[in-house]
Formats: structure tokens, C-alpha cells, sequence
């Protein structure tokens, strides 16, 4: 399995997310469109960036009853996305037949199962979330990992800090895509449970989604370079 770096494109207009792809000087990068951007430009975004060339994650964390989860799943494949997912939250019906229908459909798609947003902390989980105070955040992560896993989807989000655990238990093929990531973990925004590239390559990260620090930069495709030879050991 070959890891990369996503780029989250987190614009609220196409424009703005074609022209900061024009920055990396026709190169093939693999990027999120999440929902602000889907919600206001549709699908088209997808096609348009597809046919510049790019992998896209399509990061719209579906959640629904297993029906309307069947249905979503068949626009998404339509799309020809290369990796999309659901709130594990849903549960194994709801998981189990996306996966049934990605698997029918023979299309080469990673799936994922979102297990806690990293803006979300063990006193959020307690406190605002009620979940039982006698389990810790990575307990809870680890049994959404299972569910993904018997729900038969490719992998799931997480943090980083949450890897090592679901890849002793669950196996090195069992793919972690991991967000939360800062140059400097001082840098925080809204996030609670961040780590550096290196830390997500040593703690076993397959990929590492980053937005503001390439984003934001003044030479987005020098940060990109920098932080891909970080997380890759370059």
C-alpha cells in the first residue's frame, strides 16, 4: 500500500479550489473535497478535478438508514471517487450494506468509517456524547475499527495517536487515514488530538490529511513537498 498525502480542499468555491490547484504546477496530488465545497458546487467539482488528473477523497461521512446509505453509496460510485465514508456511529447494517454494494459494483474504492473527529476529546466524549465514562477514546475508536473491519470496509479515520492499537489488532493491510496534522503541534485551530508527519509515519499512518499548514502557506507546493518528505522518511 503506497501512502501519500491528501490535501484538504476546504473552500467554499470552485474558483478558489482550481486556482490553488493551479499552484502545483500540473502535478498529480491526491486531495479531500469535503462538504462545504461539495454542498456548494456539486459534483461537477469532482469531474472537473478528476479530469485534471487528481485522486479524490470525498469526505462527506455518510449517515443514514441502510437504504438511503445503499443509495448515496451508488451516486458516490458513479463518481468514480477514489475513496469516500460513513460514520461508523451508523452501525453494522448501515456499514454492511454500503460494503455490499461497493463489492457488487467491482470498482477499486477505499472505504472508510469515521470513528472520533479529532476536534473531539475524551471530556466531549464523556460530558456532551454520554458515552460510558469507564472507556477511554481509544477503547471506543478501537471497537468503531471493528466494526468497520466486520463491516468489510477498507479502514477508517482516526487519529494518529489511535494507530498503533488498530494495527496491532486489526492488521498492517487494515488502512488508517489520519487528519490532525501540524508542523508544530502548537498550531492547533479547532483541533484536539494532533501529531506532527514524522509522528504519523512512526505511529503507522497509511495516509495524513492536511489542509491549513499547505493551504495557508506562501509556497502551498514547497510546504506540500516538505510535509510529504516528513511523512514519508525522505
Amino acid at each position: 500500500m503506497a501512502k501519500d498525502v491528501i490535501i484538504a480542499l476546504d473552500f467554499s468555491k470552485k474558483e478558489e479550489a482550481l486556482n490553488f490547484l493551479d499552484k502545483f504546477e500540473g502535478q498529480s496530488v491526491f486531495v479531500k473535497i469535503g462538504m462545504e465545497l461539495f454542498y456548494k458546487e456539486g459534483p461537477e467539482i469532482v469531474k472537473e478535478i478528476k479530469k485534471r488528473g487528481h485522486k479524490i477523497f470525498l469526505d462527506l461521512k455518510i449517515h443514514d438508514i441502510p437504504n438511503t446509505c445503499i443509495g448515496a453509496t451508488k451516486s458516490l460510485l458513479d463518481l468514480d471517487v477514489d475513496m469516500f465514508n460513513y460514520h461508523a456511529a451508523g452501525g453494522f447494517n448501515m456499514l454492511s450494506s454500503a460494503s455490499k454494494v461497493i463489492k457488487d459494483s467491482n470498482k477499486d474504492v477505499v472505504t472508510l468509517a469515521v470513528t472520533m473527529l479529532t476536534s473531539t476529546d475524551e471530556d466531549i466524549m464523556h460530558e456532551e456524547l454520554k458515552i460510558d465514562k469507564d472507556l477511554k477514546l481509544d477503547e471506543v475508536v478501537l471497537q468503531y475499527a471493528k466494526l468497520a473491519k466486520k463491516s468489510e470496509l477498507s479502514g477508517i479515520v482516526c487519529s494518529a495517536l489511535e494507530v498503533p492499537k488498530i494495527k496491532e489488532e486489526l492488521g498492517k493491510d487494515f488502512i488508517t487515514v489520519t487528519p490532525g496534522i501540524r508542523k508544530v503541534k502548537k498550531a492547533l485551530d479547532d483541533q484536539k488530538r494532533v501529531v506532527t508527519p514524522k509522528e504519523a509515519r512512526e505511529l503507522g499512518s497509511d495516509y495524513i490529511v492536511v489542509g491549513r499548514p499547505i493551504r495557508s502557506a506562501e509556497d502551498p507546493l514547497k510546504e506540500y513537498i516538505e510535509i510529504k518528505k516528513e511523512f514519508l522518511g525522505e
